[in-house]
């Protein structure tokens, strides 16, 4: 055999290139359900018919041109040299051009039209999993590290687009020219034939070995990789903290060490396909051989013309091709396989808060919370984070909650608009179940301001306007006033049109907090959350802060919760629940508690920040 047909390039780009997507420490290179998994991805195909049949009808065709190819040539030496006719020699130089044309035609719509395909499926692909991300339950989120969602929206979804777009057509263009070119052969010299495809087994021995031995090394890849995009992410994502305890060294060790493994992974691979493959070669050339010295003899002889040699040895030459593409596709099909699993591993995830069945949409909202002997494990933990709570806020009350370390009050006012479910008991909003209403009807009621205040890449109206981007330029400064963002925001190079960095990298914590209690006052909800919203700005800030929401909130139209840090939000609110160990050690007004709770006064004297004066407050906000 020749070598002549060349290499094919192996898919995703050859070991060095194998993108990421397993977790860390690697799936295994076929799971079980890969082929399944596989067989689902190319189901996708259907919402592409005349792009996937067009794909596999030119695919046929190129096979058909190349198969006739040395047909042509050997009607060109035999009938046309041989015999001294030029119109035999015109036609058949006519015919190779004209196979040559439509070989050109052919190859360009079968690549473009499985490209087209397969990149309107990775389209879909990337859109249902964002979509299925977006509405997955917070709980799926504590177990799952983002650097791996990442990797499954991304490379994972690009291995399966290069498996079903160019490595499928290749796959089968191979099997097609395979057995053609096997007819051929056995058509032109049945005896020459069976002589040269003895190396043929070998051939596939040597492959087969390879891809098992390739298999297992891309999945280690892909598992490194993983780990790699992993610390890349955190590191980025940490880069304050990484800075502020001066662990640059640190972290450049700790992402060298992963990427010395990466680079020994890829290099034991890189030495696979250099020991196997000149093996490959070495055989398809004893088959020339076969081909010169066997052949030879039977043209000698008489029993096979030098036409019909000439395209044997062509013949020869393209099942190298199919033979070497078939070896490669095998070993890319475990990796495809492998990705494929993951990718419908997260399309299948049960979103486990959901509408439930004859769900209604809540109409209008009061602000009356009830929490009926609610209890709450997360998933995976043996004990429960809040146990038996029983309380019961009427509209237009501030309700503080305090409590210990780990006492589970984020855990508490994370149930109301139904990020977590209940495991026992029951959360009412004016009497009625929470989980008997639609979850986007909940939580259009319910405005949320975090401790971990997150803005969007845009301006700082957009921020703003974030739960109502219909809002017009004097509703959006008016709840800035509100959240005294004004001023500061007017200040900034474009005002209003200010875009903020990536997370609000560029605004301190302070104005960060204060346009993310702005964008919660403009969508004006009948129930307000906020999880020491104000810890970031001064006292003054603060004070003032304070004030503009006191104003909203005591019309009786907001009910507010409030985990705080500073003495002057607890004792101002009309409730007070303090929690110790998931249950509610005592409640009611700062006086009562004061007076009856020793709890309550160890927090007010170990956790809370003191009122301090506006003249001695610090500046940085």
């Amino acid at each position: 055999m020749s070598q002549s047909a060349g290499r094919p390039a192996p898919p995703g780009g050859g070991p060095g290139s194998v993108g990421p997507g397993a977790q860390p420490g690697g799936r295994p290179p076929n799971p079980p359900g890969g082929s399944r998994a596989l067989r689902r991805a190319l189901g996708y195909l259907r919402h592409y018919p005349f792009d996937a049949t067009g794909a596999l009808v030119a695919t046929l065709l190129v096979s058909v041109a190349n198969l006739a190819s040395p047909q042509l040539i050997r009607w060109a030496i035999d009938s046309g040299i041989d015999d001294r006719d030029r119109r035999v020699m015109l036609l058949a130089v006519v015919g190779l051009f004209g196979v040559a044309v439509a070989r050109g035609l052919f190859s360009f719509l079968q690549t473009f039209l499985a490209e087209r395909a397969s990149q309107g499926i990775a389209y879909d692909l990337r859109d249902a999993l964002f979509t299925r991300v977006e509405r997955l339950s917070f709980s799926y989120f504590d177990t799952v590290q983002t650097g791996q969602l990442l990797t499954r929206l991304t490379s994972d979804v690009e291995q399966i687009r290069g498996f079903v777009g160019s490595g499928f057509v290749q796959l089968l263009a191979a099997v097609v020219m395979f057995f053609g070119t096997v007819v051929f052969l056995f058509e032109l010299n049945w005896r020459l034939a069976i002589a040269t495809l003895v190396v043929v087994p070998a051939i596939f021995f040597v492959l087969i070995r390879f891809v098992r031995a390739i298999g297992p090394m891309f999945g280690r890849i892909q598992g490194i990789v993983g780990e790699l995009n992993t610390t890349l992410q955190e590191s980025l994502t940490g880069m304050r903290t990484v800075r502020a305890y001066s662990q640059e060294r640190a972290e450049v060790a700790r992402y060298r060490a992963v990427n010395d493994r990466l680079l020994d992974a890829n290099m034991v691979a890189v030495q696979t396909f250099s020991t196997n493959f000149p093996l490959v070669f070495l055989l398809a050339n004893l088959g020339t051989l076969v081909v010169i010295g066997f052949g030879g003899w039977e043209v000698i002889g008489g029993r096979l013309s030098l036409g019909e040699l000439v395209a044997f040895n062509s013949y020869l030459a393209f099942l190298l091709f199919p033979i070497l593409t078939i070896g490669f596709q095998a070993a890319g099909i475990p990796r495809a396989g492998a990705s494929a699993v993951r990718v419908f591993e997260l399309l299948d995830e049960q979103v486990t808060v959901a509408d439930r069945p004859g769900a209604k949409p809540l109409v209008e909202s009061a602000g009356q919370v009830t929490f009926r002997d609610v209890r709450f494990r997360y998933p995976g933990s043996a004990t429960e984070t809040l146990s038996g709570i029983d309380l019961e806020v009427e509209p237009g009350q501030t309700v503080a909650i305090l409590g210990t370390t780990g006492s589970g009050k984020s855990t508490l006012v994370n149930l109301l608009p139904r990020f977590y479910d209940v495991t026992g008991g029951a959360v009412l909003l004016d009497g009625v179940d929470i989980r008997d209403v639609t979850l986007d009807s909940l939580r259009s009621r319910i405005a949320i301001v975090m401790q971990d205040t997150l803005l969007f890449s845009g301006t700082v109206a957009e921020n703003i306007a974030y739960g109502r981007p219909e809002a017009s330029s004097a509703e959006v400064e008016a709840a800035a006033r509100a959240a005294q963002a004004h001023d500061f925001i007017t200040s900034l190079p474009d005002g209003y049109a200010t875009v903020v960095g990536e997370r609000g990298v560029g605004l301190s914590g302070g104005q960060r907090q204060r346009i993310a209690i702005a964008r919660a006052l403009l969508v004006d909800r009948a129930i307000l959350i906020l999880d020491d919203s104000t810890s970031a700005v001064d006292a003054t800030t603060e004070e003032a802060i304070q004030t503009a929401m006191d104003t909203l909130m005591r019309d009786r139209r907001r009910t507010a919760f409030v985990i705080a840090q500073r003495i002057s939000t607890v004792r101002d609110a009309d409730l007070i629940i303090v929690l110790d160990e998931g249950k509610v050690a005592a409640s009611g007004t700062h006086e009562t508690l004061q007076a009856e709770s020793d709890l309550y006064n160890d927090i007010l004297g170990s956790q809370l920040v003191a009122d301090r004066e506006p003249e001695t407050a610090g500046v940085g906000a």
